[in-house]
């Protein structure tokens, strides 16, 4: 059954919503002019922008916003109330003193590779790249890139070691398994 018919009241998914395959939609959620991928899983209370592309086999847990200009490859899992930012300077008003439209700014991206992993709580700041594999630990305001394998936390987000982890495996219209075991090393 096409989750469109699923929506009811306790959804809004709008009409230009691309959906891939076996999506799967929690309750209030609000979805429009995105692209989802598919076998993703959206939480309850998740709001994504138009603009906003999320990979297949993606996790997207509850009181997540992701906002325009962010993109999500595949096999990526956000934890729960994770913000994504796509303005470094807000402002309600333009210099006339009128509420802004989309013509007074310039969104921002965001780009979270392959794998990667973004705990509860994080903040993630636009004009950024999460690394492929990359470990965000909750609660982290990311403000400048993450390379690939880093895992960080803080805030600011600072590197704290490098994962090793087995190559992701490739995408097929068959079930993925589990996630791959990850092997926790120093520093560098």
């Amino acid at each position: 059954m096409d989750t469109r018919q699923q929506s009811g009241l306790c959804q809004s998914i709008a009409g230009d919503v691309k959906l891939g395959e076996d999506v799967k939609i929690y309750n209030f959620v609000n979805l429009y002019g995105c692209e989802i991928g598919s076998r993703t899983k959206i939480g309850a209370f998740v709001e994504i922008q138009k603009g906003a592309k999320i990979g297949t086999d993606c996790k997207i847990s509850s009181h997540t916003f992701i906002c325009e200009g962010v993109t999500v490859e595949d096999r990526v899992f956000i934890g729960h109330q994770v913000v994504f930012i796509n303005d470094r300077y807000p402002r309600a008003a333009n210099g006339a003193g009128q509420l802004q439209t989309e013509a007074d700014w310039t969104v921002e991206s965001t780009l979270v590779q392959r794998g990667a992993s973004i705990g509860s709580g994080s903040v993630i700041l636009c004009n950024v790249t999460i690394g492929e594999n990359a470990i965000v630990g909750a609660g982290s305001v990311v403000t400048k890139n993450v390379p690939a394998n880093a895992v960080v936390a803080g805030n600011p987000a600072r590197i704290m070691r490098y994962c090793e982890a087995s190559p992701v495996h490739e995408l097929t219209t068959q079930a993925v398994p589990e996630p791959w075991p990850i092997e926790l090393k120093p520093g560098r």
